[in-house]
Order: C-alpha cells, then sequence, then structure tokens
C-alpha cells in the first residue's frame, strides 16, 4: 500500500512556507518556490497565478492547521465547555514563543491586494463566535481573546516589549480564569 503522494499544490505551499520561515515572505520569489518544490516556474503558476495568491494560500494553509490543532488540543481534554477556551490560550501561546517572520511580507501581500487579510478576519470572527458559544462568561472569553491576540499583533509586528516572565504572568492569569469559567 503506497502512502499520500502530495500533489504540486501541497508542494507548492510545502516548499513556500519553508521559504518564508527562512527568507520572510517579503523576500519569497516565485523562482525560489518552485525550484524548491521541484516544479517548473509555469506549474506553479497555473496554481498560484500570483505571489498574492500564493500568499493567500499560504494563510488559509494555516488558518486550517490552526483550526485542526485547536480541534486536537480541545479533544485531549475531553471538549467540555472550558476546553475550547483553554485549548486557544495555550495553542496560542505556544505559537507566540515561536520565531515570527517579519510583517513585511503581510504588508506587501496586503498593499498588492486589499482582500488579503479577509480570510484571516474571517477565521477570527468564526473562532470568537465559538468560543462564544461555549462559555457561560463572556467578559472573561473577551478579555482572554483581546489579551491573546494583542500579543499576536504585538509579535507579527516586531513590538513585544514584553519579558518573558510578564507574558507567561499574563498566560497564567488566563488560563487560571479560564478553568474558572
Amino acid at each position: 500500500m503506497s502512502g499520500h503522494r502530495p500533489s504540486s499544490r501541497e508542494k507548492i505551499l510545502t516548499a513556500a512556507s519553508e521559504l518564508a520561515d527562512i527568507v520572510g515572505p517579503g523576500n519569497l520569489s516565485l523562482d525560489a518556490v518552485a525550484q524548491r518544490a521541484g516544479v517548473s516556474k509555469g506549474g506553479l503558476l497555473y496554481n498560484f497565478p500570483t505571489k498574492a495568491k500564493l500568499l493567500q494560500a499560504l494563510v488559509q494553509d494555516y488558518l486550517k492547521s490552526f483550526e485542526d490543532a485547536l480541534e486536537a488540543e480541545a479533544a485531549k481534554r475531553g471538549d467540555t465547555t472550558k476546553n475550547s477556551l483553554t485549548a486557544y490560550i495555550e495553542l496560542s501561546a505556544r505559537e507566540c514563543e515561536q520565531k515570527q517572520p517579519s510583517a513585511a511580507g503581510v504588508l506587501a501581500a496586503l498593499a498588492e491586494d486589499p482582500d488579503f487579510l479577509n480570510p484571516v478576519r474571517d477565521f477570527k470572527r468564526q473562532l470568537l463566535d465559538r468560543l462564544k458559544s461555549e462559555t457561560t462568561d463572556t467578559a472573561k472569553l473577551m478579555v482572554a481573546f483581546l489579551v491573546i491576540e494583542g500579543l499576536r499583533s504585538m509579535k507579527l509586528f516586531d513590538m513585544d516589549i514584553l519579558h518573558d516572565d510578564e507574558r507567561n504572568m499574563a498566560l497564567t492569569y488566563l488560563l487560571a480564569e479560564a478553568a474558572t469559567s
């Protein structure tokens, strides 16, 4: 029995993600992505006609993997009402600890296509609505959501002024509050 053979599209997305981690999304070249993926530039352009479309697909791929990881994290806890919020906080905290690429790529893609962030905006709204439906304390949820999204934004724009102990204090507080929801 043979395993799953990745499609050209999957190879391209994997290569683009790896290169974006190395050089940053703003410095991503379609030629380098095609070479790393082992496809022709025409094959890349067939799947992603522009760099902006490729970056959009990377964002959508990321959102899907975040959603999958959130589901898996909540399922490990037995998926009671407070588990989705706790899973969101813990998953986001781990993600914020990882090295993030420069925001230049996001800003470049946004300049090329003003609708670039629409999938992110839609995802965040759906996530917030889901978390609201699973909690009894909406005010507590809103504070946790805004803190996490603030931490993400500070990280994305290289404006994270918090010391590790300050960030950990905030996250520990959020997790303790989520446990009492």
